[in-house]
């Protein structure tokens, strides 16, 4: 006769379905009702399993925000790709893409800019979200900005808008049809390059 024992769930890469989870969590719960045995319950393990790998709720909410300024700079990435070569037409795709990660991650897009629940002084966030911010000051410069102010403006014009449209707040842009859209956000972006 067989056995007929349930076998535990075996996660190929435990650490990476926690994540996973936790991001799902947070999309469907919101932030602040975050909790690891939600987690554990969605990914199928053992509530332990996230303390084990991350300490603490705050602990697994700070690797899923450093998780997700690397995916960040990918989505920015994406759009550089396709674009001209040009200077101002990679900080222009760089701004679609931070539009494009809102849009698509949004409850991920508020962890990285709106809670209090991740630490910055983790060696991996704090690294992370610098590499994202010199990512914004590279592509500024190259673009011809030589102040504080030049890249606080492309940066405050990048994450309102996306911030904006991921909230259903600039319905008149949001509603337009994808490329639309996008040549709207490209023409507000191009309104903060700096000038020679």
């Amino acid at each position: 006769m067989p056995d007929e024992t349930p076998k535990p769930y075996h996660h190929g890469d435990l650490r990476a379905a926690l994540l996973a989870a936790a991001e799902a969590e947070i999309a469907e719960r919101g932030i602040e009702a975050f909790s690891l045995r939600q987690v554990a319950k969605r990914a199928g393990v053992s509530h332990a399993a996230p303390a084990h790998h991350f300490g603490d709720a705050n602990g697994l909410l700070t690797a899923l925000a450093a998780d997700g300024f690397r995916q960040f700079l990918a989505a920015q990435a994406a759009r550089e790709a396709v674009a001209n070569p040009d200077p101002a037409s990679q900080l222009v795709a760089a701004g679609l893409g931070y539009v494009d990660f809102a849009l698509q991650r949004p409850a991920l897009f508020r962890l990285l800019w709106g809670s209090q629940r991740t630490d910055f002084a983790s060696a991996d966030l704090g690294q992370a979200s610098r590499a994202a911010y010199q990512h914004l000051v590279d592509q500024v410069t190259a673009a011809g900005g030589l102040s504080v102010a030049d890249t606080a403006a492309v940066w405050a014009m990048a994450h309102g808008l996306a911030d904006l449209l991921a909230a259903g707040r600039m319905r008149a842009v949001g509603a337009f049809p994808p490329a639309e859209r996008d040549a709207v956000i490209a023409e507000m972006l191009r309104r903060t390059l700096p000038r020679a």
